[in-house]
């Protein structure tokens, strides 16, 4: 039934409307007629539905989760691809401008009172590599004008670049998707001695492996190969690892459960792996089946109906490990107030002693898309949270928008992290 109500149609709205018009050969001089136009109007208008009216999620009150991010539009979006910035490429020994195609997914952690944003960026090709900016207020950032991570002659090639390039097959320029591959997808931690961990995905083209590596400085790092070298799981598809982590002295720092670190990881269903020292990984798998073990599932009927996939760093704090974690909304037996396949965010808590057990999770999405920059890009109605850090008091939650620009939002909340 469609019920008469006067709203606002997007500019998009009456374009298509135009667009009908035309395709249905109406006489050019009743389109002239305003009377008419006005009446088209009204009636299409009154049968549409503003998306921001259903799109509002409900306010979670669980007492655990991290709450009152608020989008920082006077600054947002934060980052922006730039074709002015240029770079060698290690491999193919050619300059190429190495964020001009998307930046996205970013990273962050507090260094010297500064705030260092690790992000992916795409070239024209859309290889990844992970630059870096910095910034004083959270906000501001300047970049470094070079990628401090990326593919080049060393043993992760096989793994980083592209499978077709690798076979030295011609070329398509005027293929937009055929070579994607890279270093996607930056988490970074910081170990009880000072070394940096990153988590990161290694993509040749037909497969994402979940990789790792360490850092002293932040600017150089060592490659330590694939999280998952066990011969019967190497060849999964996996990525975004979340290390289990704990606020020391105003640093997220690795923390040991029952004398293990852990990480969530995955990006259909969760799953886990645990180390000794977190650079060799062993993933947590059921004995009777030899599966490995899932942890946090979609839900048919929710934002998160079609996949799950870990956001920053996890958490641990009194009530729980806490996990802001991804979710995709599926295209059917979804939740009905987003379009299908968007990317919103939500939380889970786990048992501070049982990593595994889940204890909680959110009903709702508390990020979603809802700005144009959110809603429009390389992929529509994304945002995508990875970066968290807590700053001058408050908490920074970096996210990618569309999978082409990157944005923060920033709460003041009072919840208490064991410190």
């Amino acid at each position: 039934m469609c019920f008469v109500k006067i709203v606002s149609l997007p500019r998009r709205s009456y374009e298509i409307i135009v667009s009908y018009l035309f395709i249905f050969r109406f006489p050019i001089d009743i389109m002239k007629s305003s009377i008419f136009f006005l009446l088209v109007i009204f009636f299409l208008s009154s049968c549409v539905t503003s998306p921001s009216e259903h799109q509002t999620p409900n306010v979670d009150t669980k007492s655990w989760i991290l709450s009152g991010f608020e989008k920082k539009d006077s600054v947002n979006p934060i980052l922006h691809p730039s074709d002015t910035m240029t770079f060698i490429c290690p491999i193919t020994g050619k300059e190429i401008r190495w964020e001009e195609r998307n930046v996205l997914n970013p990273s962050a952690i507090v260094k010297n009172n500064k705030v260092y944003l690790f992000y992916r960026a795409q070239d024209a090709q859309g290889t990844s590599r992970i630059g870096l900016a910095v910034s004083e207020d959270g906000l501001h950032f300047e970049k470094n004008l070079h990628p401090v991570f990326f593919p080049e002659q060393d043993s992760m090639k096989l793994y980083e670049w592209n499978y077709k390039k690798q076979l030295g097959e011609p070329l398509d320029e005027d293929c937009v998707s055929c070579y994607f591959d890279g270093t996607e997808d930056p988490r970074i931690i910081e170990s009880e001695d000072g070394t940096y961990i990153m988590t990161y995905t290694a993509y040749d083209g037909k497969k994402a492996r979940l990789s790792l590596a360490t850092s002293k400085d932040l600017l150089n790092w060592t490659k330590h190969g694939l999280v998952i070298k066990d011969d019967s799981f190497k060849d999964l598809w996996s990525k975004s690892g979340a290390i289990v982590t704990q606020l020391k002295n105003n640093k997220m720092l690795g923390v040991k459960i029952n004398g293990y670190y852990w990480m969530y990881f995955g990006d259909t269903s969760l799953f886990m792996a645990f180390s000794k020292d977190l650079i060799h990984w062993e993933l947590a798998y059921n004995e009777e089946n030899g599966k490995m073990i899932e942890v946090l599932h979609p839900r048919p009927g929710y934002f998160d109906s079609r996949l799950v996939e870990p956001g920053p760093y996890a958490i641990l704090k009194e009530d729980g490990i806490l996990l802001i974690y991804n979710g995709s909304n599926a295209s059917n037996l979804n939740d009905p107030n987003l379009p299908k396949y968007t990317y919103a965010a939500g939380q889970a808590l786990f048992d501070k002693n049982i990593p595994y057990k889940l204890i909680d999770r959110t009903d709702d999405y508390f990020l979603f898309p809802e700005k144009d920059y959110e809603m429009v890009g390389e992929v529509n109605n994304v945002c995508f949270v990875e970066g968290l850090v807590l700053f001058k008091n408050k908490w920074f939650l970096y996210y990618g928008t569309g999978d082409s620009k990157i944005a923060v939002a920033v709460s003041e909340s009072n919840t208490i992290i064991n410190n």
